[in-house]
């Protein structure tokens, strides 16, 4: 591994940064009430616009909070950037100068960042997190697939000699067949003709994608530096083709959310969630003998912490979902360690009105709320 010490990554999203979330932030939201961020900056006058994401990108992550996240016991950032980073999209105003400062503050902090493209022009999974809801054409277009292989080679040479690159993520969830026929987002877009044939990132395209990212990348990044894939929720599909394609020092990615599960078993119990746990553990496991595997999304969020507190009198409610929200964590960290490390999703949702940090909550979505409540157990570096 590559991260310039020998430990499993440790690591943490910095989501809702550079690419936006309505879920997260909705208040950021508020004056636009769009679903997602590009009908924010179709529909947002531009200079409004443009203040709104200044505001927002000086004060949601600072060097404070890398510091936190340091001190803490994380090695890593995973950073998510929109695919019109460099401010070169017309009515896309650009943020790779705060992506300088992140490194800058990594620099300063002794962590490690992987730089994972989250967007792509006409979305490659419809989901609010890829930029426009219920939208899945880019691998349609070989303009815009040509466009984000531009933008991975530009991130690649603008970083490539920067000691705290770990790497870069070629693309955030592709989606598969399965999972886009289940999302609650498909079929959802604002303008059904933008829509029209939508539909799930095949195999044989994604392969394609990863070979020709994989040559460009290599081409550009020093030996060392990581070139990580996500699985495009595939991950037993993918068996030694890494190994096969002559491709080295590569990573693969894979999201793994209790949510998941809530969304087609009506049973929420430790039980169950122990189960669906250890069928991942195995499927890490399967994939990590080629290939290095990393949880490169999970949280706390699960339906049956709720339903548990409310069979309580409200006085035990809190410590009810406490040893609920603990016992979770460590299973997960546990498990996840089958592979290469994981990165928690998210490191906040919702900051303080004046920017000082992470605002307290008891949100099982925020890194920052788990380590106050003590869920997360604190490893100091």
């Amino acid at each position: 591994m590559a991260l310039g010490f020998d430990e499993p990554i440790r690591g943490v999203n910095l989501g809702n940064w550079l690419v936006l979330e309505r879920w997260m932030t909705p208040g950021l939201f508020r004056v636009s009430s769009e679903a997602d961020e590009i009908w924010m900056h179709r529909t947002m006058p531009p200079d409004e616009l443009d203040r709104l994401l200044r505001r927002h990108r000086e004060t949601y992550v600072t060097l404070d909070d890398f510091r936190a996240i340091a001190a803490h016991g994380c090695n890593l950032v995973r950073i998510p950037v929109p695919y019109f980073i460099f401010g070169d999209v017309p009515g896309h105003p650009g943020c790779v100068e705060f992506l300088d400062r992140a490194f800058d503050w990594a620099n300063a902090t002794g962590l490690k960042v992987l730089v994972d493209l989250h967007t792509v022009p006409g979305s490659q999974n419809g989901y609010d997190n890829g930029g426009l809801t219920g939208v899945c054409r880019w691998h349609r277009s070989p303009k815009a697939v040509g466009f984000a292989l531009d933008v991975l080679t530009r991130l690649a040479a603008r970083y490539r000699d920067n000691p705290a690159l770990f790497g870069i993520e070629v693309l955030n969830e592709p989606v598969s067949w399965l999972v886009y026929r289940t999302a609650s987002s498909t079929g959802a877009a604002r303008d059904a003709a933008e829509a029209r044939g939508s539909g799930h990132v095949p195999m044989r395209f994604l392969k394609a994608f990863y070979r020709e990212s994989y040559r460009r990348l290599r081409g550009v990044l020093r030996p060392e530096t990581v070139i990580m894939f996500h699985d495009g929720f595939r991950l037993g599909v993918w068996g030694d083709w890494f190994e096969r394609e002559g491709m080295r020092n590569v990573m693969l990615d894979t999201h793994i959310y209790l949510v998941g599960l809530d969304a087609f078993c009506p049973v929420h119990t430790m039980w169950a969630y122990r189960a669906y746990v250890r069928w991942n553990e195995r499927r890490i496991r399967r994939a990590a003998r080629h290939t290095p595997v990393v949880v490169g999304e999970w949280s706390l969020a699960n339906a049956m912490a709720g339903r548990a507190a409310g069979r309580v009198e409200p006085s035990e409610r809190q410590s009810a979902e406490d040893r609920i929200y603990r016992d979770l964590a460590a299973m997960q960290r546990r498990t996840w360690d089958a592979g290469a490390g994981h990165i928690f999703w998210s490191y906040q949702l919702r900051r303080l009105r004046d920017g000082s940090g992470p605002r307290p909550g008891r949100e099982p979505w925020s890194l920052s709320d788990a380590w106050r409540n003590g869920w997360l157990n604190v490893v100091q570096r």
